[in-house]
């Protein structure tokens, strides 16, 4: 049965999309079968995968919306082992259009469950906000990777996400948990990245991961490419830090 974690962090421009292409990639390339699904009306995890989302016919919105199944909506062997359940900026309405629906926080975990066996790991691309969207993807989930970008704020509104996954473990999914932090756009180089981490390492009991995503200049031009950065570039320091976590992620879970 495979493995459902959700990144969120509702603060934007954190390393969300990057951590879900990349950390999917690479677990893939350890022989995982991994589906990752865009849960973001911005489609950045879709796009970072070359698929052109402004075609696309059947996405996570019709499944929201139960106009297809979720079988019918997934792009599959992008690249080799890994699948994905794209999105577009028609998932934006998806909020106004399920007013009134009953158990809408269940939509997408009734769909998943149908596949779940199919795949080793389930990654879910949360948007920068705790809406609908987010409420679905922590129902579905079976853990929480929070990604944290070394800056001043990094704190900020982390503490509104450890409230909504409390809220949803006492309410909806009694099973959620914290996977752990993950920092990323770490620069060595500078005192405020080590301040942050330390700030971070004193204020949160949660699980933080060894491996810190460092700031690399290949990692920010991969998703103009449409490749996860262990094609782009596969030698790079971008694609190592995340083949790292994907190993720890592995241990973890053994």
């Amino acid at each position: 049965m495979g493995k459902v974690i959700a990144i969120a962090n509702q603060k934007g421009g954190v390393g969300k999309s990057t951590t879900a292409i990349n950390l999917s990639a690479c677990l893939a390339e350890l022989k995982k079968k991994v589906l990752v699904i865009d849960a973001d009306p911005q489609g950045n995890t879709t796009s970072g995968f070359g698929i052109n989302k402004s075609i696309l016919i059947n996405t996570v919105y019709e499944m929201f919306l139960g106009d297809v199944p979720v079988n019918e909506c997934i792009v599959r062997d992008v690249p080799p082992g890994l699948y994905v359940l794209p999105s577009n900026v028609n998932l934006a309405a998806a909020e106004i259009e399920l007013i009134g629906t009953e158990r809408k926080e269940y939509l997408l975990k009734n769909e998943i469950e149908k596949i779940k066996g199919e795949f080793d790991y389930i990654i879910i691309d949360c948007p920068p906000s705790l809406n609908i969207l987010t409420v679905n993807a922590l129902t579905t989930a079976d853990s929480v990777l929070v990604p944290i970008q070394c800056e001043f704020y990094a704190l900020e509104g982390l503490s509104q996400l450890l409230h909504t996954v409390n809220l949803v473990r006492e309410r909806i999914n009694e099973g959620l948990r914290i996977e752990g932090i993950v920092f990323t756009m770490y620069d060595s180089r500078t005192n405020l990245s080590n301040q942050v981490v330390e700030n971070v390492k004193a204020n949160l009991s949660q699980k933080i991961f060894r491996t810190m995503i460092p700031r690399n200049i290949r990692l920010a031009e991969a998703p103009s490419y449409g490749q996860p950065i262990t094609i782009y570039d596969p030698r790079s320091a971008g694609a190592e830090s995340y083949r790292q976590l994907a190993k720890e992620l592995l241990q973890v879970q053994n």
